[in-house]
């Protein structure tokens, strides 16, 4: 593996980011996210958003981490959830008819459409968090309890505690990657990275140009979960080794400590190539090789457009439907497309409301000016 590559000297490491999703991408730029999916018929669908304005204190160093973490578990959830319900309503040529089932039906009738959409968003977001707190924080730490009979030591302890975290980590996601779907989420992965590779090397985002590069990127969400591991591994060798409860405790309280540190060094690694930063991403970029694989020239389409529609300026409209390969938009969302037929309509009307009061004052004016009856 050329590290040269990966750690690339000359490139100009931006704030663009990103996240595979069913059949498709979500690329975040500074002001925007734009999510494409490949439908089945072989177009792609595309949503932009705005991002929301940070508070100054959520920019400051660590802090931003905790609120990037937090931010990206919902934004994520979300991103995927928006993924999924595309592909389930696509009512294309031998497209199988989505039906509601009777959960989310009577969900929206008790709390709206919008309310049960956010209901299903942070329940998946909890349940994301408590899987992940009870198989790699707590799992561990109780596991090991058991190793007290065998030695006292505090520091071996933390430190078998730590390799048992990573372990079960890498073992999940190499479960995980053996299943079908999941492998084409890892495919887009790669062609995200790729894309970003291109793009922050100036050259023309083209599917020939992207390929020049690895899936591999030192700004992965991958490496983040690894730095998360390894900071984690040495802050809480730092406490000795209490009694299962205040072990468990003190690793739920410093969480956001662990993803604020983990985020600014992530931070440091993408913008530099140095021998010390290439030593301490190996673990996650090689940890990628799971996490990535080999995407074929529609996915890396996928990518681009994605790409393209948040490089964008800032006063640009979002918008939803259709798009081209470079994501500008061909057909408008149909709902969309009626609210704005509807406010056009709105705009004609008032405009011509306002013709009509013109004209009416112009001629009380040219009556008050003319000359007086005797």
């Amino acid at each position: 593996m050329d590290l040269s590559k990966i750690f690339i000297k000359n490139a100009s490491p931006t704030k663009v980011g990103g996240q595979a999703v069913l059949e498709g991408i979500m690329m975040k730029g500074e002001h925007r996210t734009a999510v494409v999916v490949r439908l089945p018929d072989d177009t792609m669908h595309i949503k932009t958003e705005m991002l929301p304005e940070r508070k100054a204190w959520a920019k400051l160093p660590v802090i931003r981490g905790v609120f990037m973490f937090g931010s990206a578990l919902v934004q994520g959830t979300k991103t995927l959830m928006h993924s999924a319900e595309v592909l389930e309503s696509y009512d294309g040529e031998g497209a199988e008819e989505y039906e509601k089932d009777k959960l989310t039906i009577w969900m929206e009738n008790k709390f709206g459409e919008k309310g049960s959409w956010n209901i299903m968003l942070y329940t998946s977001v909890f349940l994301a968090i408590l899987f992940t707190v009870g198989i790699f924080i707590i799992g561990p730490t109780w596991v090991v309890n058991f190793c007290n009979r065998f030695t006292q030591n505090e520091i071996v302890l933390n430190l078998i505690e730590g390799v048992l975290r990573i372990v079960l980590f890498v073992l999940y996601v190499a479960a995980i990657s053996r299943m079908k779907d999941i492998r084409r989420v890892f495919q887009f992965h790669g062609a995200e990275h790729m894309c970003i590779h291109s793009y922050e090397n100036k050259l023309e985002l083209t599917p020939e140009n992207c390929k020049e590069f690895y899936t591999l990127h030192p700004r992965c969400g991958t490496s983040f979960l690894m730095f998360v591991m390894v900071i984690s591994l040495i802050m809480f060798s730092l406490l000795g080794w209490p009694d299962l409860f205040w072990r468990i405790t003190s690793r739920l309280l410093l969480i956001p400590v662990v993803a604020g540190l983990s985020y600014e060094l992530l931070k440091w690694a993408g913008r530099s190539d140095t021998v010390l930063v290439k030593i301490l991403s190996l673990p996650g970029i090689y940890l990628q090789k799971l996490t990535t694989r080999e995407p074929d020239d529609k996915q890396l389409e996928v990518a681009i457009a994605a790409m393209k529609a948040v490089m964008v300026d800032k006063e640009e409209p979002c918008y939803e439907g259709l798009c081209d390969k470079d994501g500008r938009l061909i057909e408008q969302k149909e709902e969309l497309l009626l609210i704005a037929q509807s406010e056009d309509t709105h705009l004609t009307a008032q405009a011509e409301d306002t013709h009509l009061i013109a004209q009416s004052e112009d001629t009380h004016l040219v009556a008050q000016e003319g000359p007086e009856v005797p």
